[in-house]
């Protein structure tokens, strides 16, 4: 039964959320600690440590007017002489104003829980109305209070209010931000940058590109990736020598008695048609054993090199007309891309001439799709392949027709694979096959 409706996983939404790459989320991993970090430090000096300060020295400076408006009433005729105490004591400087009456005003907002404090101080202990004005001379604090004869306006020093400027702290805050994700970023960098070159080394070599061993960077861990990648390249370029070898000297072995059977078949008298017959059944079996070879050989040890695909196309496309075959070609302008001519060249024909083979008409055309990639689509008027076979034909030995051998499809897709593409058959607008190669620039 599902409780969540499709679509709103907790884990598929949180997929969509994480960055994908290596670097980005191991940046997370370790950002994320830090602003939750950051933040706990934040609520734990603003929230508790600079409030408490900030209603203490709140308190203590509406204790000090308080006091002084207190003996100013006390004793009238002292006045002046109080105020001037207090301006010496508590650094304060009064100013008073006969016969004024105070204008209310709202209560200004500024940075920090001061203005609060400092209100509520006031209006407990003054309990007489007053008006703060944080805007007023550099420096200072104004309040101005109601007295019985007129507005008295006492100007507080700023620093009486607060413990320190608190941009420092946030500064502080930030920098260290700043510093660490610095470090953090240059560290992942240099560690992702070795598994990044790996993973392209794995991708050229394998698509055929023989970009020689890898510098192991990075953490051991990726160091002992890139060595042992190292040295399963050195395996596999061996194995591909040796295989190469070994076929070389089968091809010989298989192709000497049927050399010598060809000159026995020579100097046989008797019909010509007998003759003829056993000659064509020589040259088949070289044709077949040529093929199997090639299919066992795979690529060789072809280096893949720059290739006009468009040039390549125009090539094999004259030769199959030279054999009889009718071709309309259409190449759109094709980017440059990195191949083995021979081997692609080899998959291309082998694709063509079973076109050729089954079909009258064929359409040969090549465009790029996309910035990375390049699309090849040969399409005849054939008789097809079912849907449910398309899959089953490129299995080596696996022919459509009584003919065929079953190898040339399966070459083509051996190729194209190692070369970083992929091939598929489909519905042709001719009303045959369309076979669909895409290869990667």
């Amino acid at each position: 039964m599902r409780l969540v409706p499709h679509g709103l996983e907790p884990d598929r939404a949180l997929r969509k959320i994480l960055p994908r790459s290596l670097f980005g989320r191991t940046l997370l991993i370790v950002v994320l600690p830090l602003i939750l970090l950051e933040g706990v430090a934040l609520q734990i000096f603003y929230g508790s440590h600079l409030d408490t300060l900030s209603r203490r020295l709140a308190g203590g400076v509406a204790g000090e007017i308080a006091f002084v408006l207190d003996q100013a009433d006390a004793f009238p005729d002292a006045r002046s002489q109080i105020f001037a105490n207090a301006a010496y004591r508590f650094e304060f400087a009064f100013h008073f104003h006969p016969g004024r009456k105070l204008t209310p005003r709202r209560l200004p907002h500024v940075f920090g829980p001061v203005d609060t404090d400092l209100a509520s101080a006031l209006s407990v202990g003054l309990g007489r109305p007053f008006v703060l004005v944080w805007h007023g001379p550099p420096g200072m604090v104004r309040v101005d209070i109601q007295v019985s004869d007129g507005v008295l306006t006492i100007d507080v020093p700023r620093k009486r209010l607060y413990i320190g400027e608190l941009y420092i702290f946030f500064a502080w805050l930030g920098g260290t931000t700043l510093i660490l994700l610095s470090l953090a970023i240059l560290f992942l960098r240099n560690q992702v940058r070795g598994i990044r070159r790996l993973a392209l080394a794995a991708e050229a070599f394998g698509m055929g590109r023989d970009t020689g061993p890898i510098r192991p960077e990075g953490a051991t861990e990726v160091r002992r990736a890139g060595a042992a990648f190292n040295r399963m390249q050195d395996r596999v370029r061996r194995f591909l020598a040796q295989r190469t070898a070994m076929l070389a000297g089968v091809s010989h072995d298989l192709r000497t008695p049927l050399t010598r059977l060809r000159l026995a078949i020579a100097m046989l008298p008797g019909e010509t048609s007998d003759i003829d017959g056993m000659t064509s059944d020589i040259d088949e079996m070289e044709r077949l054993i040529g093929l199997y070879l090639a299919f066992a050989r795979g690529e060789g040890t072809e280096q893949a090199q720059v290739t006009d695909l468009a040039v390549l196309i125009e090539e094999i496309t004259a030769r199959a007309a030279r054999g009889g075959a009718v071709i309309a070609l259409n190449i759109a302008p094709l980017p440059s891309i990195t191949l083995r001519p021979e081997a692609m060249r080899r998959a291309l024909a082998n694709l063509l001439d079973n076109a050729a083979r089954h079909a009258r008409r064929i359409e040969f055309a090549a465009l790029p799709e996309g910035e990375r990639s390049v699309r090849v689509l040969i399409d005849d008027d054939g008789p097809g392949i079912p849907a449910e076979r398309r899959e089953e034909v490129f299995r080596p030995f696996e022919s459509g027709s009584a003919a065929g051998t079953g190898l040339g499809l399966a070459i083509a897709r051996d190729i194209i694979a190692a070369h970083g593409g992929d091939i598929r058959l489909d519905d042709s607008p001719l009303g045959g096959l369309r076979v669909v190669v895409v290869l990667p620039v």
